[in-house]
């Protein structure tokens, strides 16, 4: 029996910090054994708001050797490049013909583009959506791992996939969004504000690339207050945030002493240590980061080793893409 198919990506866009992790790729890895996955790096869909390439090229080997030192298996996983993979932009071209510019403008993801970029709203920007779907319906894929600010994006995939269906014939399964709901972690920057980013509130945002000092002054200035004022009192977020961070990384007895500490806590009697606390979880979270650090860098020290996956991984996303072309020809008519 076929498994089902998954399929994501990621833009060669900044670097893959902590939320990345435990919010997507620990789950990709459980993936990769239950599912037909196909994972890549989205080097197209960067150029409608990263126009100078001059750095393209290092920044896909280095999002390629860092999933791979996350627990990604080439051998298990599509591991490709959106570029190496032509069949999607002949897909794009067909889904552009179903797609409708009042729509596009009204997408989220393109309202805010262009508020950030107002001087290139150039017309990828405008079907980035449909290039979106593009990457999915290739693959035919079912399960496509989303955050929030992309379900719109899928939910247009879906509307796209039945457009064809309807116009042409029915060629694609509705890819729908899916996680392994109860192991999300929602991680806050150490600031307190805002989401880890891969680019923005860089000192606020533990990367996989980080060094250990690195990881100790970041931690070292993640922001707290003067304790609880009562005994189990509720934690705000950011402190709630730096137990989080405890949880992922350190025993659970660590994690424990510090609960313990905290909900004893009260005016007058504060017994919770930040500082001591944020040295305990800097050096439990440079223990889980050096590997994978270690690994990826590795990893991008043998630029042969890494072109190689990526072309077998072309190889094995072609196959998929071309048995999906065979057919959308076909029910089009542009095929023979």
């Amino acid at each position: 029996m076929s498994k089902e198919v998954v399929l994501s990506g990621i833009r060669p866009t900044g670097f893959l910090h902590l939320g990345n992790y435990f919010g997507a790729m620990r789950n990709f890895v459980r993936m990769q054994s239950e599912f037909d996955c196909y994972f890549f790096v989205a080097n197209w869909h960067s150029l409608t708001t990263h126009p100078d390439t001059q750095t393209l090229r290092q920044s896909v080997h280095r999002v390629i050797a860092e999933n791979i030192a996350c627990g990604l298996d080439p051998e298990q996983v599509a591991l490709y490049v959106q570029s190496d993979v032509p069949e999607i932009a002949e897909l794009y071209l067909y889904l552009n013909m179903l797609a409708y510019k009042g729509e596009l403008e009204k997408t989220v993801t393109f309202k805010e583009k262009v508020r950030l970029q107002p001087d290139n709203v150039n017309a990828g920007l405008l079907t980035y959506p449909v290039l979106q779907a593009a990457d999915i319906l290739i693959h035919r894929a079912v399960k496509v791992p989303v955050g929030k600010d992309q379900e719109q994006n899928l939910e247009m995939a879906r509307n796209f996939a039945e457009r064809f269906n309807h116009r042409y014939g029915d060629v694609f399964p509705l890819p729908y969004g899916f996680n392994y709901g109860g192991e999300l972690v929602k991680i806050l920057g150490l600031d307190g504000e805002g989401k880890m980013s891969k680019s923005e509130n860089q000192l606020s945002t533990l990367y996989l690339a980080d060094d250990d000092e690195t990881i100790r002054k970041k931690i070292a200035r993640a922001k707290t207050d003067q304790g609880p004022a009562t005994e189990n009192s509720v934690k705000p977020p950011y402190i709630e945030n730096l137990f989080t961070l405890l949880k992922l990384v350190s025993t659970p007895d660590t994690v424990s002493k510090f609960e313990e500490d905290y909900n004893m806590s009260q005016q007058g009697d504060c017994r919770i240590r930040y500082g001591d606390m944020k040295k305990q979880l800097a050096e439990d979270m440079i223990r889980f980061i050096a590997p994978i650090r270690e690994k990826a860098a590795d990893l991008q020290s043998n630029p042969e080793l890494l072109s190689t996956i990526i072309k077998k991984g072309a190889e094995k996303a072609r196959a998929s893409a071309a048995t999906t072309l065979t057919q959308v020809r076909k029910a089009i008519g542009t095929g023979n």
